[in-house]
């Protein structure tokens, strides 16, 4: 009966935020009015700024701030037990995450589109928009290199799930083809239907990849991600980016609706427990739960790089004003529910059959303290993957759905969402470099053909610095929870200058707590993983003291903004 109770209190405690607090930011705090022309109206040129539907930017802009953030984060942040980490997910989402994301897709609509790092550029000053952009830059160069390996790892763990992620491209394009002509509806029930049949071809035809010239199959596959997310990024946005995350979308509403019947059915048939432990606060070889929880579980709870999407490619589709509430803040608490059914899927989920390597198969508690018996047995990337993965495919079971097909269906799920950051992260990385050079004397970096070569070339230096395997973003990972979460407290500090520029002060509370709050646990990791890095890695210290130094600087510059309430009357357009 607790997982039903989770499931409730949550669901409907959403709603109510949505509902009570969304509307009240909404109308009271940012004013947001339909009749105000958007950026997407303004700049229309098919393809960056596209007026669009609603729903169809909804589904852009969530399948690309989720990915597999609210997947991985929870189900490693579990490891502390499973009433911190939903908690932080719960009431993260509403009042930070929420808050974070609206207030980045409301700031850059008012601005011209323009991207958080020039807003940062507008509201505190050029020096901080120069080291804002250093900040961002590396946190993108490490999600584009890290997400090409998360999927070539799922393609070669989960082969079954490769013919459906590259079907996917072909249908998503006709489907963009509808989608322009406004005749979606039916377009995407076949849509729908192509993707079920490309999903059941993978499950008959598993594509396993080999070697080539030497190259490992995760190399191979990170090489051909990267040259696709190379053209994907230049291609006009309702060719492929629009069309494929607004299917994947529909992809997320059958699994949740799949994973939510499942667990129901599940509950009334027979007792499934949380395996986990409520708290568990010393778990072997694991960080202290302060700050590292909150660094941890980022998407689901607080996301720096949902304001890199928010204020880089979504507000340029939205057509009117106020859908910002239904894309912005809907979108966050949608990601938040997953996260809350990501952490049934790991504690109850796994403890209804966990299968070692030697074909033993494990139930209940045991299966869960197998799996999380230590900070290093459930912290590597295949880890993070099976838990979930054999977790949720252990709940459609229960409603008759093969654990092949289950697998398959999640395998396609993670790779789905996985590919559309990885699209985004491109796009975005292309933006922040046109903007920051366009004014200099490398105007050309202002061609999308150079501006992508850049974020794709780097990505892959990066991700092959290591070897052939494309696993280099791995040296920098250890600092992406931190960077990704300083991001998201840089956000909101620039979010509350904004607002005490053109809205009451005393409302720059509801981002400024947050920002407080999530800066003070950044800069608390920041420090922690500088001692854990010194007598070894070098790299990691010297990058980590670096971005530590960044962010003091930029919290200084935003005092003293704040202070004095200045701003470039030039470049503020709203």
């Amino acid at each position: 009966m607790a997982v039903l109770l989770i499931i409730c209190v949550t669901f409907f405690g959403y709603l109510m935020a949505y509902h009570t607090y969304a509307k009240w930011l909404v109308n009271r705090c940012f004013k947001l009015s339909p009749n105000r022309s958007t950026p997407a109206c303004d700049r229309s040129d098919g393809v960056d700024f596209v007026p669009s539907s609603k729903h169809v930017v909804f589904g852009h802009h969530f399948t690309s701030i989720a990915g597999t953030g609210p997947i991985v984060g929870p189900a490693i942040g579990v490891i502390w037990g499973w009433l911190p980490a939903l908690i932080w997910v719960f009431l993260g989402s509403i009042f930070m995450g929420a808050v974070h994301d609206l207030s980045a897709v409301v700031m850059s609509l008012r601005n011209d589109g323009k991207s958080i790092v020039d807003i940062a550029g507008i509201y505190l000053n050029r020096r901080v928009r120069y080291l804002f952009f250093s900040i961002v830059f590396l946190g993108l160069l490490i999600v584009i290199a890290i997400f090409g390996l998360v999927i070539a790892s799922i393609f070669d763990q989960f082969p079954q799930s490769v013919a459906a992620v590259w079907i996917e491209i072909p249908i998503a394009i006709w489907l963009g083809r509808r989608l322009k002509n406004h005749s979606s509806s039916y377009a995407t029930w076949i849509a729908k239907l192509l993707m079920l049949g490309a999903i059941l071809l993978g499950v008959c035809i598993p594509i396993e990849m080999g070697s080539v010239f030497g190259i490992p199959v995760t190399g191979v596959w990170t090489i051909i991600l990267l040259i696709y997310a190379f053209f994907a990024a230049i291609l006009p946005v309702t060719t492929l980016l629009q069309p494929r995350d607004y299917l994947n979308a529909w992809q997320l509403y059958g699994v949740l609706i799949l994973l939510v019947s499942a667990i129901l059915v599940t509950s009334f048939t027979q007792p499934i427990p949380l395996s986990a432990p409520p708290v568990r606060l010393d778990p072997l070889g694991a960080p202290p739960i302060l700050p590292f929880l909150f660094i941890t579980i980022a998407c689901g709870a607080i996301s720096g790089f949902h304001s890199l999407v928010s204020s880089g490619t979504t507000s340029k589709q939205i057509s009117v004003e106020t859908d910002a509430q239904f894309i912005g803040f809907g979108a966050m608490i949608l990601e938040g529910f997953l996260a809350v059914l990501v952490i049934i899927v790991v504690t109850a989920g796994l403890s209804l059959g966990y299968t070692l390597e030697d074909g033993t198969l494990l139930t209940g508690s045991t299966a869960w303290f197998v799996h999380y018996e230590s900070w290093m047995s459930s912290a590597g990337l295949g880890s993070k993957l099976s838990a979930v993965v054999v977790g949720a495919a252990n709940f459609l079971n229960g409603i008759g759905v093969p654990v092949l097909l289950g697998t398959t269906i999640m395998g396609v799920f993670i790779a789905s969402f996985a590919a559309t950051t990885l699209d985004t992260a491109v796009r975005i990385q292309r933006y922040i470099t046109a903007e920051l050079l366009e004014n200099s004397f490398l105007k050309r970096a202002k061609s999308p053909l150079l501006s992508t070569s850049i974020a794709v070339i780097s990505a892959a230096a990066l991700a092959f610095s290591s070897g052939a395997d494309g696993k280099g973003a791995l040296l920098l990972w250890p600092l992406f929870g931190a960077v990704n979460q300083l991001l998201a407290g840089l956000a909101l500090m620039v979010a509350s200058v904004y607002i005490s520029h053109h809205h009451e002060k005393w409302m720059t509370v509801f981002t400024a707590i947050p920002c407080v709050f999530l800066m003070g646990m950044t800069l608390w990791a920041t420090v922690f993983n500088h001692f854990q890095f010194l007598g070894g890695a070098i790299v990691l210290t010297f990058i980590n003291i670096l971005v530590g130094c960044l962010a003091i600087v930029i919290v200084v510059e935003t005092i003293a903004c704040l202070m004095s309430r200045s701003v470039n009357k030039d470049l503020a357009l709203r």
